[in-house]
């Protein structure tokens, strides 16, 4: 049997999105048969492709992704679950302009009512939040006294090479061309780096488990697909100093022998995007740049921020994650070993490569405060101190570490941020987000939106998250609007174990936990 989509052929626009990526397909000769290994190779540039429409056409058609699969030799169907994972693809026509409303927590918090918006849209230091996908509005950056990892944003030129070099840029660089791969990994092991996405994994350890890997080529990936709520650091310091960024990665690729980088940005950074490409570009003009970096843009997938989802998603697949072991560092993107790190713990290589390093970390403050925005304070600092800093007041509760994190209570705020200090009182760092209720704060509604965002963004792949999330929301609602009861926790408390038990990757495994800590510890939900 044939079985064949709908929707007619590609347009002749259509047809030109996807040549302007791959090059105008091989003259027809019904003698030659072309495809096979030489055309599956380039799979990976499915999702530019994909993104190339819909830039062009507005959505991607059935007949577009066909000719897309021709071109790539990957069978519709299989395409087909590509394109419709991704939130960012529209699958039917719809406007010409099209403009997000975020509703996630913190726009929630200042007066964001849609309740059918978009998951975060990372702008939360600026929240109620909208994105205009044709339009990319320069966005100034805050700068804070005594700042290390942002002491050139709002300083130095983003656009220029030669402001960012006056600033003391490329310096790292050669200094780690100078002292050569292993004195670098030796100088990042013993700062005691740890990663700064979350997981908080030793970045030496990390460095020289890909150095050492005898398997080739080996490939780096800076993870800039930040989407929790209430982080956008990432975002900052792409923005705000792209070179350094790619300094950063110069540098990781050099010492851990990477043969080819990318940078995986989420879609709703374009900006970023846009620097990040731009940077990339002067950097290899200026023969700065020893390799290969590509900047790949996300789809509106949290999913991605998961480090083999993301490998997924740039070797043109869904976006979900892969069993571990292997880790990454064995078998990686395209199956090679890869380095994988984020924005902000590349950043503070720069500082260790040149003896100035400090142990800081980048804190995303946002909700009920009068100065939402990046603040970047040594690490220990007690959270009350940073809270005064951004203007809080009255405080019902501070969500630490997002969506994923845990909530911290008025009596709690002398806690240390540290990972030890938090790790004492049951919550975590994370990625970073602080994010502030006052006591007007409707706390049923905060939660019921989490449960949402977990609901909307487990991949599905594992039974455990796809429909413990749903069951957590389903329970959620039923308890606040008809009153809870000690069985309706106890189910709550049971789903939770069996997704953090058995769910492949850290959402299922953290999707509970915000919840769980709201309904223990804020007397207000009197469950």
């Amino acid at each position: 049997m044939d079985i064949r989509t709908t929707g007619g052929p590609a347009t002749i626009e259509e047809m030109a999105a996807v040549d302007g990526v791959l090059g105008e397909p091989a003259p027809a000769d019904h003698r030659v048969v072309h495809g096979g290994r030489a055309a599956r190779s380039q799979r990976h540039m499915l999702l530019p492709i994909l993104h190339e429409i819909q830039d062009r056409v507005g959505w991607v058609s059935r007949g577009a992704l066909e000719y897309a699969c021709r071109r790539l030799s990957i069978p519709p169907a299989e395409a087909y679950g590509v394109v419709s994972f991704y939130a960012r693809f529209a699958l039917e026509p719809g406007r010409a302009r099209t403009v997000h409303v975020c509703d996630d927590i913190v726009c929630q918090l200042v007066g964001a009512q849609p309740e059918h918006g978009v998951n975060c849209l990372g702008l939360c230091d600026r929240a109620p939040a909208t994105l205009d996908e044709k339009q990319a509005p320069e966005r100034a950056s805050v700068r804070y006294p005594g700042s290390r990892l942002l002491r050139r944003v709002g300083i130095v030129d983003p656009e220029s090479i030669d402001s960012y070099s006056e600033h003391g840029g490329f310096k790292a660089l050669r200094r780690a061309r100078e002292i050569g791969a292993e004195q670098v990994i030796r100088e990042v092991t013993e700062s005691k780096l740890l990663g700064r996405g979350g997981a908080a994994f030793p970045t030496g350890r990390k460095w020289e488990s890909v150095a050492k890997a005898e398997m080739h080529p080996h490939y780096l990936v800076c993870n800039a697909d930040e989407s929790e709520p209430g982080t956008f650091k990432d975002r900052v310091l792409m923005e705000g100093d792209p070179f350094a960024v790619v300094e950063a990665m110069a540098i990781a690729a050099m010492t851990t022998g990477c043969d080819r980088g990318y940078i995986y940005i989420r879609d709703e950074y374009p900006l970023a995007r846009n620097r990040i490409a731009h940077a990339i570009a002067q950097s290899r003009a200026a023969g700065l740049l020893d390799i290969d970096v590509e900047v790949r843009r996300g789809a509106g997938a949290y999913i991605c921020g998961e480090e083999t989802a993301l490998f997924n998603s740039i070797e043109g697949k869904r976006g979900e994650p892969r069993n571990k072991p292997p880790f990454p560092v064995e078998v990686g993107l395209f199956g090679r070993p890869t380095l994988v790190n984020n924005v902000e713990t590349l950043i503070n290589v720069l500082d260790i490569v040149n003896g100035e390093f400090a142990e800081t970390r980048l804190f995303c403050v946002s909700g009920q405060v009068k100065h939402p925005g990046v603040y970047d304070i040594p690490l220990s600092t007690p959270l009350r101190e940073l809270l005064e800093l951004a203007g809080a007041g009255s405080i019902q509760a501070v969500l630490l570490g997002g969506a994923a994190g845990s909530f911290v209570m008025p009596k709690q705020l002398d806690v240390p941020l540290s990972f030890e200090g938090t790790r004492a009182i049951g919550a975590t760092l994370g990625s970073g987000a602080v994010i502030v209720f006052d006591e007007t704060a409707d706390m049923k509604r905060a939660l019921m939106r989490i449960a949402r965002f977990f609901r909307d963004e487990s991949c599905g792949q594992c039974v455990p998250c796809r429909v413990g999330t749903k069951r957590q929301e389903e329970i959620l609602d039923r308890m606040f609007a008809n009153g809870g009861s000690q069985a309706d926790v106890a189910l709550l408390g049971d789903i939770a174990q069996a997704m953090r038990d058995a769910s492949i990757c850290g959402l299922g495994q953290t999707a509970a936990n915000a919840i769980a800590s709201g309904l223990q510890q804020l007397p207000v939900l009197n469950v």
